[in-house]
């Protein structure tokens, strides 16, 4: 298994979690059990992405396309 954790600086993980989720994109956004590493390095959320043996390329390219579009909507 995989993992992809996205840290924005310009925008909230739970703005890009909601945002994905529209998209039928299920990611988790949060502390991921990590509150104390994350408030040393002053992160207030992640936003993760998991990938298992049955996730499709198909699944990945829409979780790209979606970041994507966050990116060219929101800068």
């Amino acid at each position: 298994m995989a993992c992809w954790r996205l840290i924005s600086v310009n925008h909230h993980a739970y703005d890009v979690g909601s945002f994905l989720d529209n998209y039928g994109i299920a990611v988790r956004t949060g502390h991921h059990c990590a509150m104390p590493l994350m408030a040393f390095y002053s992160v207030p959320a992640m936003c993760r992405a998991s990938f298992a043996m049955y996730n499709t390329e198909q699944e990945v390219d829409r979780l790209v396309a979606g970041l994507q579009r966050i990116h060219s909507l929101l800068g």
